[in-house]
C-alpha cells in the first residue's frame, strides 16, 4: 500500500499539454484517480471508467498501470484516510486517445505533434523543466560566448551548436555536482587472467615508453623503477582479488579505473607514478578490448591523471565514480 504524501493537482494547458503538479512517494510516474483524470479531459466520472475498462479488456494495458493509494483528506471536524485506485501516466495518456471532448482533442494535437518532434529530431523540450535550470542554462551559455569572443573562427550564431556538442559535458558535471556516479562498469571480465603475466608485460611495455620519454630528454633512468621489486604485479593482484569466490571488480571498467588510481596514489615507482598510471590505465582498457578512444582523449586522460594525484584519499570512491562515468559517456 502506498500513502501519497500531497495529492498531485493535474491539468491541461491550452495547448493541450498535461501538467503535473505534487509530491509523492512512489515509482517514477505521475499517478491520478479518475476524478483527477476526468478533470483533466472534461468530462464525467463514469465515461473515465468505462474507457479504463475497454483499455484493460483490449490488452493495450495492464494492471500495473493501476496503483492503490491512502489519501489523507478532511472531511468536515475529521481526517480521514481513503484507499482510492490511482491510474499511472501511461493510462491517462491512453484515456486521452479515447475521449471525445475539447480538452482532450487539444491533448491529441499537442501529443501526436510532440511525438512527432520526438521521431523526428530526437528528442523534445520541456520548457517547464527547463526553466527550473534557467539560470544554470544562461550561464553556460555566457560562460561559451566569454570562451569564444576572442577566437574569430567561432561565430556567436555557433553557441548552441557548441552546447549541443558538449551535451555530455553538461551530463557528467550535473552528475558530478550530485555525487551521482556509476558503481560498476558494463564490460564483465570473463576469462581468467594471469595477472603475475600481466604485470610482466605491462612492466615491458612501461620500459618501452621510458625509453621513448628518455629519447626525449622528458625522463631519466629513474622513470619507473620500482621503488620495491615486485610493486606492480600487486597491484594488478589487487584488482583481480576475489572476495568470496568473487572478483572483487567485477567489470573491466572497474579494474582499469582501480589500476590507475593505485599506480597514481600508490607510488610504487621512484618516478613517473602519473605518467606510468595514465599508461598502464589505456594499456589495461586496450588490452581487454574496451573501445575506449572516443570517451577518453589525451587531454581528457591529463586531467583526470592530475585531479586523481591531487586528490585527497578521503575522496578515492569520488574519484573511481568519475572515472567510471567518463568511460561510460
Amino acid at each position: 500500500m502506498k500513502k501519497m504524501k500531497k495529492e498531485i493537482v493535474i491539468y491541461q494547458g491550452k495547448n493541450g499539454i498535461i501538467e503535473f503538479r505534487g509530491d509523492f512517494e512512489n515509482e517514477n510516474s505521475i499517478w491520478a484517480n479518475q476524478k483527477q483524470i476526468a478533470e483533466l479531459f472534461g468530462v464525467n466520472i463514469p465515461a473515465i471508467n468505462k474507457h479504463i475498462k475497454n483499455i484493460l479488456t483490449d490488452g493495450e494495458l495492464d494492471e500495473s498501470t493501476i496503483s492503490i493509494l491512502e489519501i489523507v483528506q478532511k472531511e468536515g471536524n475529521r481526517t480521514v484516510t481513503r484507499k482510492i485506485e490511482h491510474y499511472n501516466l501511461d493510462m491517462i495518456i491512453s484515456v486521452g486517445y479515447r475521449i471525445n471532448s475539447t480538452q482532450a482533442t487539444q491533448f491529441r494535437i499537442w501529443a501526436t505533434k510532440t511525438l512527432k518532434e520526438h521521431i523526428t529530431k530526437g528528442y523534445t523540450i520541456n520548457k517547464k523543466v527547463l526553466k527550473k535550470n534557467y539560470e544554470s542554462f544562461l550561464q553556460t551559455v555566457e560562460d561559451i560566448k566569454t570562451l569564444s569572443r576572442n577566437n574569430t573562427l567561432i561565430k556567436s550564431d555557433d553557441i548552441l551548436e557548441l552546447i549541443k556538442a558538449f551535451s555530455s559535458t553538461w551530463f557528467s558535471l550535473e552528475r558530478y555536482d550530485k555525487q551521482n556516479f556509476p558503481k560498476l562498469g558494463k564490460q564483465k571480465t570473463k576469462r581468467k587472467v594471469d595477472y603475475k603475466k600481466l604485470a610482466k608485460e605491462l612492466y615491458a611495455e612501461i620500459g618501452i615508453l621510458k625509453q621513448e620519454l628518455i629519447k626525449k630528454k622528458e625522463a631519466t633512468e629513474l622513470f619507473a623503477q620500482e621503488k620495491i621489486s615486485g610493486n606492480l604485479e600487486s597491484i594488478l593482484g589487487n584488482i583481480f582479488q576475489s572476495v568470496f569466490g568473487k572478483d572483487a571488480y567485477g567489470t573491466t571498467e572497474e579494474k582499469a579505473v582501480h589500476l590507475l588510481y593505485f599506480i597514481i596514489k600508490n607510488h610504487p615507482f621512484t618516478d613517473g607514478n602519473k605518467r606510468s598510471g595514465a599508461f598502464a590505465f589505456i594499456w589495461f582498457l586496450q588490452k581487454m578490448n574496451v573501445d575506449f578512444r572516443e570517451k577518453i582523449s589525451p587531454e581528457t586522460l591529463t586531467a583526470l591523471t592530475l585531479l586523481i594525484a591531487e586528490s585527497n584519499p578521503k575522496d578515492k570512491e569520488k574519484m573511481i565514480g568519475m572515472s567510471l562515468l567518463l568511460l561510460q559517456k
